[in-house]
């Protein structure tokens, strides 16, 4: 190992929990030298009761056929290892989401259960605590609807909890361990087991009360989690408000942290009902924001009002203007997986139509499009000499960090640096503008000497660009424009609409010298 990939690895460990570590080696040994037969059977299976939610949509298509990440496979007979699609594929595969998706029958999601049984000595990815976890909620929820009632299904279904139960993510942290803890509450209801419950309560308790921050941001900062935890957060609230056993102990704080969340979602959320692609989102993987909104009220639940702080993001709203601001941290600092090196950047939409957009994620394979998707080339800010304003790699990792600091805020304009260019001795200061009737943007490059930067927005696929001067007009009703006679061009990019779908679209680079000025507005003739 050379001496660079050494500083990477130890400013990527230096942020872990040793918590963390200490998890790592312990599986690692103990599944290795230790396995663990998972073979004992309930003692107890209570007929639980649920209120309608959200229904996923179709990923099972008949006949043995599915489609996730919007790649599609037909089976003769069902692989559940499939690995050729990917991890997150196979992941998919194995969460049966489909179980309770908007068209499934009782008999076909049975079948999927019997066949998945039949073939449980040879599973792999299946057998890992995170599909563990969202396939035990599934099943659970499948099961209680249809009023299923097995043996040989239940018995499986506790072997699994009781393997999750003992492989609990601590060496992830992060969502990975608060889904399991929301799991261990759906088999402990299911089976009235004391042991899931106690080790679920201890994670929920835990794990909210540090992930979910004062404005009710989820702290992975990508939107998309945000709706997966807090769809998650009412599930447990379905379960506990429908089912008597231990009801008290736990439903006033999850109603407390879903109003919170809900607040947040609705303050963060266009006005279209989109969520900005913020670090890790993509569309087609969480429930939309109308869905839990929805879901939510059904529950008796209604959005706490919020104001825009821990998480970082910032919005200004100017006539039919929308503008979302990143001014927040890589976080959290002990896994940052699911984090971009996109410090200082913005998003905007127009009259409810997308403008400025993040590039969005395709894959989450350890690939070069993996790594171009979280660079910060790919986002609407600045980069220097080509670099990374956060040293991301190996697909969920972040070694260096651009640390940001807030300099001066107001209702009308917010002053934030970052030192992620502080090798090269450079800061990056930006100052977004509220004025009158038009968006500002003031770029500075604090340095020693004079330093060319480049900056970079990326417009959604169905902008039109026309050029003239130093103006440049988008769809004929919004205008940018630079103060100065700067160097500017525009590029081709690929858009990722969703995972495994990239569409072409333009982005424009523009380059300068310590400082810029950029303001959009619309077109007074529009």
């Amino acid at each position: 190992m050379d001496i660079s990939s050494i500083k990477i690895y130890f400013n990527t460990l230096k942020h872990v929990k040793p918590t963390q570590l200490y998890h790592q080696v312990y599986y690692r040994l103990k599944n290795r030298f230790f396995s663990k037969e998972f073979s004992m059977k309930p003692e107890t299976v209570v007929p639980l009761k649920f209120q309608s939610g959200i229904l996923y949509p179709n990923t099972y298509l008949g006949s043995q056929r599915f489609s996730f990440l919007n790649i599609e496979k037909s089976f003769s007979n069902i692989d559940w290892n499939f690995a050729e699609n990917g991890k997150l594929w196979t992941y998919n595969l194995n969460y049966f989401e489909f179980l309770n998706q908007e068209k499934i029958t009782k008999e076909q999601g049975l079948n999927l259960i019997w066949d998945y049984i039949s073939k449980k000595e040879i599973l792999k990815d299946g057998l890992e605590p995170y599909p563990i976890s969202l396939r035990g909620i599934n099943w659970v929820k499948f099961l209680a609807h249809n009023e299923i009632k097995n043996e040989e299904i239940n018995d499986c279904l506790f072997q699994d909890y009781s393997r999750l139960s003992e492989n609990l993510e601590y060496h992830l942290l992060a969502n990975h361990l608060l889904e399991n803890g929301f799991s261990l509450l759906f088999g402990a209801y299911y089976f009235k087991n004391e042991a899931f419950y106690s080790k679920a309560k201890q994670i929920i308790v835990g794990e909210l009360n540090e992930q979910i921050l004062n404005d009710g941001a989820h702290y992975e900062l990508s939107p998309m989690y945000h709706q997966i935890i807090l769809h998650r957060v009412l599930d447990c609230i379905n379960l506990v408000g429908e089912n008597s056993w231990k009801r008290n102990e736990l439903l006033s704080l999850l109603m407390t942290k879903a109003e919170k969340m809900l607040g947040f979602l609705e303050e963060i959320s266009f006005k279209n009902g989109e969520i900005p692609k913020l670090n890790d989102a993509a569309n087609g993987i969480a429930p939309n924001t109308k869905e839990l909104k929805h879901f939510a009220e059904s529950l008796g639940i209604k959005a706490s009002k919020i104001e825009l702080s821990d998480s970082g993001y910032r919005k200004f709203e100017i006539n039919k203007l929308e503008i979302l601001m990143d001014v927040g941290q890589i976080a959290p600092t002990y896994q940052p997986g699911h984090s971009h090196a996109d410090s200082l950047q913005f998003l905007m939409s127009y009259n409810d139509q997308p403008i400025i957009v993040d590039t969005g994620i395709s894959t989450y394979e350890k690939n070069e499009r993996r790594q171009l998707e979280r660079s910060t080339a790919s986002h609407n800010t600045v980069t220097i000499n080509d670099l990374n304003s956060s040293e991301v790699w190996g697909g969920f990792r972040v070694a260096r960090r651009a640390k940001v600091t807030i300099q001066k805020e107001s209702a009308n304009s917010i002053e934030a640096s970052h030192n992620g260019y502080a090798k090269q001795a450079i800061v990056h200061k930006r100052t977004f503008s509220k004025i009158e009737n038009y968006f500002e943007v003031i770029e500075e490059i604090i340095s020693d000497t004079n330093i060319e930067a480049k900056g970079h927005l990326h417009f959604h696929p169905d902008v039109e660009i026309e050029i003239s001067g130093n103006k440049i007009f988008l769809n004929n009703y919004l205008q940018i424009e630079f103060l100065e006679n700067f160097k500017f061009e525009i590029q081709d990019y690929k858009f990722a609409e969703r995972f495994n779908k990239l569409i072409a679209a333009k982005k424009l680079v523009y380059s300068f010298t310590n400082n810029a000025e950029i303001s959009i507005k619309p077109l007074s003739t529009y």
